[in-house]
């Protein structure tokens, strides 16, 4: 018994044995990589897109004395409503009354002058006729006479242009509307052109926004927009483009579009932040993640697909539409609700197993 016992230990040690160098010769199973992934959606044509912009007047005016000199008032504030003809500031024109003065003066002189020589003419043209005169002197007063009715006549262009030059001293408005902003105080000296209010005058509301190149590029030759408060979108309005900037702004590199609004409600006041939305003039197709493209067969682009039953992945050219800030536009290669990876991508082969962590972030 004890013989047959230690065969069998023998035995049983050698099968054991065996089968621990069986399992040492397996080959080790592959790790599956962690990847991020997305479900591809298709979106229709004419893309959505919401502007951030604010209300303006859809004429500003900036109101300036034509001539330099010092501003003794300003009768309106910010805020305040003003009427055409209104007065608005003044300067100090004691220098244009005493212009004016001065001129009027000399228009009297050659009015005088004038007097004396039309009696001169007259004397002389009776003198002649009677043959007591001769043609030199008749001729000398002919010239006196029409010597005095030219300075006559520059006398008064001189008190028109002065008394001219008086009312510039007065500042009004042009048209009705609401200062929105001061330049100039009352005391300061203020130059010829330089602002002393700007009014945004009444008729017409624009909402105002600053727009990407790829925007502008993207929008329908006559696009409608619908234009809301931020704070309160229920109070609304449609518009119109009424004017896209030529070139964009040297800082922020947009452009400025102003849409005017169509029968805006009161509650929309100048200034107040509006959200414009429109559609844009774009082409059905399936938007991706700009980190999910890879390079494809030569010069084509890709991206990974994932069997969700085997959870592999497989290389697939795809076609792109065009590029947007964090995002690719593709036109083919893919179909709707197919995932796709969009992290780790770098990193895989065809046949790879995947471990699947979520949604693209």
């Amino acid at each position: 018994m004890r013989g047959w016992s230690l065969a069998t230990n023998v035995a049983i040690v050698a099968f054991a044995c065996l089968l621990v160098g069986c399992e040492e010769k397996a080959p080790p199973t592959a790790e599956a990589r962690p990847v991020r992934t997305v479900v591809v959606g298709q979106r229709p044509a004419g893309e959505p897109v919401v502007l951030t912009g604010q209300v303006r007047a859809r004429t500003e005016i900036n109101l300036a004395f034509r001539l330099s000199g010092h501003m003794i008032d300003r009768t309106v504030r910010v805020g305040d409503q003003v009427t055409p003809g209104q007065v608005i500031a003044h300067l100090d024109d004691q220098i244009q009354k005493n212009t004016v003065l001065q001129t009027e003066a000399l228009l009297s002189a050659a009015r005088a002058q004038l007097v004396e020589a039309r009696n001169t003419f007259a004397r002389q043209n009776g003198l002649l006729s009677k043959g007591f005169a001769s043609n030199a002197q008749f001729d000398q007063a002919q010239q006196a006479l029409d010597s005095a009715e030219a300075q006559v006549k520059s006398a008064e262009a001189q008190v028109k242009s002065a008394e001219e030059q008086l009312s510039y001293t007065i500042l009004t408005a042009d048209t009705a509307g609401t200062v929105i902003t001061t330049g100039a105080e009352a005391g300061e000296v203020v130059a010829a052109g330089q602002p002393v209010v700007q009014i945004a005058s009444d008729g017409g509301r624009d909402a105002v926004f600053a727009v990407s190149g790829q925007i502008i590029r993207a929008l329908p030759e006559k696009p409608a927009f619908t234009v809301a408060l931020t704070e309160d979108t229920a109070i609304g309005t449609s518009g119109h483009i009424r004017e896209i900037a030529p070139q964009a702004d040297p800082v922020t590199r947009t452009y400025t579009v102003k849409v005017a609004l169509d029968n805006p409600p009161e509650a929309m006041q100048l200034g107040s932040t509006v959200s414009g939305t429109t559609l844009l003039d774009a082409p059905a197709g399936m938007e991706v993640p700009s980190s999910a493209i890879v390079w494809g067969d030569g010069a084509s682009k890709a991206v990974w697909v994932v069997d969700t039953q085997a959870l592999t992945v497989s290389l697939r050219n795809v076609e792109v539409a065009r590029y947007e800030p964090s995002s690719v536009i593709l036109s083919g290669g893919l179909q709707p609700g197919e995932t796709i990876v969009t992290a780790g991508v770098q990193s895989l082969h065809p046949g790879q197993a995947v471990r699947l962590l979520g949604g693209a972030s």
